[in-house]
């Protein structure tokens, strides 16, 4: 219960701060107007203007597309190459690597010892 004399916790009086940043009215008329107040460079275009392709942009039509939307050959081939020779070059730098060298070198000694295992297999059953 409050006291006579004395406000209650939900009365707002106007020396509490508000929401809003200083300098910053809270009217919402005054924020629409300043939002007006920008200038904003554009180029109206009608509904059935065509866009051209951005150039090298792969989601629209353009020197590696067809009309259609179908990759075209040369880019086709060129994107098979360049994964080619990235994967070609990673495998280099995997073999160049201390891993790299621990791996052909652990690969190397299972297949030496699947080899024995199988010459004892075919010597048991008398092939050898």
């Amino acid at each position: 219960m409050s006291t006579p004399g004395s406000s209650s916790p939900d009365a707002s009086t106007p020396d509490q701060p508000t929401d809003t940043p200083t300098g910053q009215s809270s009217d919402p008329s005054a924020a629409a107007t300043s939002r007006d107040d920008e200038i904003f460079d554009a180029e109206i275009v009608s509904p059935g203007t065509p866009i051209p392709p951005t150039p090298g942009d792969p989601h629209l039509p353009g020197a590696q597309y067809t009309d259609a939307g179908v990759p075209t050959f040369d880019f086709v081939r060129d994107k098979i190459e360049n994964r080619i020779a990235t994967a070609i070059g990673s495998e280099e730098l995997a073999h160049e690597s201390a891993e790299g060298r621990q791996v052909d070198e652990m690969i190397r000694k299972r297949d030496e010892a699947a080899k024995k295992k199988l010459d004892e297999i075919r010597k048991s059953m008398g092939q050898g």
